[in-house]
């Protein structure tokens, strides 16, 4: 039987590995050239779903905290993912994206007094370098734009995490709530992102309904769901360390699906990261900790923070990240 850590661990691993599917779901079932829509469809359908769902809103100071959670886990991480993926290759975008961990990591221990101790910062840099093995090419180009906007959602994403962690939930809200505000919040700001910078959609296919279904129910509301349920009971650096999976499924997704070859290098670089994800993992802290690290009001539950889609870069090269 496995411990209930370990099915914890299980159950949130799930998410990024979902997200890892993102390139193919977008490359074969999506229209082109449309990102910010197909970011918009992800969270905003999903987080509606989800509000009509738990039948409950916000009150007092859980608006503000939700547009900010919103922001940083769904809206603005997308913006600047996408950004990042537009303007690098595929592989470089993954690498600043893998250096999550590692931020995430720093923060807990501002924010929430949790101490990883050395093992944590040796398990980051080892993800970063694994990664780097998968995913990048020694023709990849850099622009300071992209390289600000990936380093950017690596910071959004570790916030998010972070923040999500230490403000944990209000009573009587679930995970499943606190996922439909969050998702709701990111895609209300992403959509007037969408319509000025692509337009109005175009007509849609039964093949892109497919594509959107696929990425707003599984990719995006359920996944988020186990990543936040997650959150709220296992160490926020331990969650972060999980994103390290996304780029590696997107590398087996894409040799599995588009006929993509894996070199002994990548077979090293996967090896490399999975371990780094599994010296990543630490116990949740005791009761006593938790309980120092709620913020004032908070209700006596697990604290409550997402990873980066990984997928192959379109055109370019095998495998990056992707939302």
């Amino acid at each position: 039987m496995l411990s209930t850590s370990t099915r914890t661990i299980a159950l949130t691993a799930l998410a990024p590995l979902s997200w890892g599917s993102t390139y193919v779901v977008t490359s074969e079932y999506l229209p082109a050239e449309r990102p910010f829509l197909a970011a918009t469809l992800r969270a905003l359908p999903a987080g509606l779903v989800l509000l009509a769902v738990g039948r409950k809103l916000p009150r007092g100071s859980w608006w503000w905290r939700s547009a900010v959670l919103g922001a940083l886990n769904i809206g603005v991480f997308f913006a600047l993912l996408f950004i990042a993926a537009y303007r690098l290759p595929g592989g470089v975008a993954a690498v600043l994206g893998s250096a999550q961990p590692l931020v995430a990591t720093g923060l807990a221990v501002l924010l929430l007094g949790e101490r990883p101790g050395r093992r944590a910062v040796v398990a980051g840099v080892a993800g970063v370098v694994g990664v780097s093995l998968v995913v990048l090419r020694s023709t990849a180009r850099l622009d300071t734009i992209g390289i600000l906007a990936g380093l950017g959602g690596a910071a959004c994403m570790a916030a998010g995490t972070v923040l999500t962690k230490r403000w944990g939930r209000p009573e009587g809200v679930g995970p499943l709530v606190l996922t439909g505000w969050q998702l709701t919040a990111g895609g209300l700001m992403l959509l007037p992102v969408a319509l000025l910078a692509e337009g109005a959609p175009p007509a849609l296919t039964g093949t892109n309904l497919l594509g959107y279904g696929y990425l707003a129910v599984l990719n995006t509301a359920l996944a988020y769901w186990l990543w936040f349920r997650g959150i709220g009971r296992l160490p926020a650096t331990s969650v972060a360390f999980l994103g390290l999976l996304s780029p590696l499924s997107a590398a087996a997704i894409g040799w599995i699906a588009l006929d993509q070859s894996l070199t002994a290098v990548q077979l090293l670089g996967m090896a490399v990261a999975f371990g780094s994800t599994l010296l990543g993992q630490r116990r949740a802290p005791s009761l006593g900790a938790q309980g120092r690290e709620r913020s004032e009001g908070e209700p006596k539950l697990p604290l409550t923070g997402p990873a980066p889609d990984g997928g192959p870069d379109q055109g370019r090269q095998s495998t990056s990240a992707t939302a």
